[in-house]
């Protein structure tokens, strides 16, 4: 039910579905100065989203901060990969993969391993029933490319029945205790999301350390356009970085970080 309702209102509050709201409230509502208000506010709105200054400030404030490759002083037994964007395969009859927008997670994961700072490589999370079922998961589709780039494959662990990151830490859990009883682990995931996802594994008595991947915000000179035209990415950038607060903020509330 959590699972249920916690999809079902991260749509309801997304900054673009608010705008939506406010548009349709404008254009339906009888009275002129309601119409006026839900007008100018889904205006607003649309402009906040979309300015590329005030979504890159945000996203630098919330990212994790990055740790370099050479600043590791010692080996994992462990890089845990958090799944989720990882493959973006169109067809379960393509005989080629297709990344996905966070597909720097297993990349990096990759290189660790390549870079000995990891022994292992536990990728963690579900697909959806069709894919799991026609063997297409993302988890399967990142371990076959982890194998062809040299991987081998005893040394890639699945973990494929969380759906969300409280289960992520869960379940990973439960293997890596199993495992690896007081191991050492990396945890791997992208920026805008280690903060929930090192709380999850912490609350669920996993002690790892952070390597952050999959960086959307830029330190940059900002030209004029920067700051007055609107940019279409920065409304997915804002909904991502929304969602991430939200959830981030239930977790709390419900014990799960």
């Amino acid at each position: 039910m959590f699972y249920f309702l916690s999809k079902t209102i991260n749509f309801l509050v997304m900054p673009f579905s608010i705008c939506l709201i406010l548009l349709l409230i404008g254009i339906l509502s009888q009275h002129k100065k309601r119409k006026k208000i839900a007008l100018l506010l889904c205006l607003g709105g649309m402009f906040f989203i979309s300015n590329t200054y005030i979504v890159n400030k945000a996203l630098l404030w919330w990212e994790y901060k990055l740790v370099n490759v050479q600043d590791i002083q010692k080996t994992y037994d462990v890089g845990i990969v958090l799944s989720g964007g990882l493959m973006n395969t169109p067809k379960f009859n393509s005989d080629h993969p297709g990344l996905g927008a966070n597909a720097d997670r297993f990349f990096h994961a990759y290189w660790l391993y390549k870079k000995g700072k990891i022994k292992k490589i536990l990728i963690s999370g579900i697909s959806s029933a069709s894919w799991m079922e026609n063997n297409k998961g993302e988890t399967k589709q990142a371990a076959q490319l982890l194998v062809q780039w040299g991987v081998p494959a005893s040394d890639i662990i699945f973990e494929e029945r969380s759906r969300n990151t409280y289960e992520n830490a869960i379940f990973s859990g439960r293997i890596l205790n199993k495992l690896f009883p007081k191991g050492d682990y990396l945890l791997i995931t992208s920026a805008f999301h280690m903060k929930r996802s090192y709380a999850c594994f912490t609350k669920a008595g996993i002690a790892v350390d952070a390597f952050p991947a999959n960086f959307y915000g830029i330190n940059y000179d900002l030209e004029m356009r920067d700051y007055l035209v609107p940019d279409g990415n920065m409304i997915r950038y804002t909904n991502m970085l929304w969602h991430e607060w939200i959830g981030y903020l239930t977790y709390k509330a419900v014990g799960y970080c």
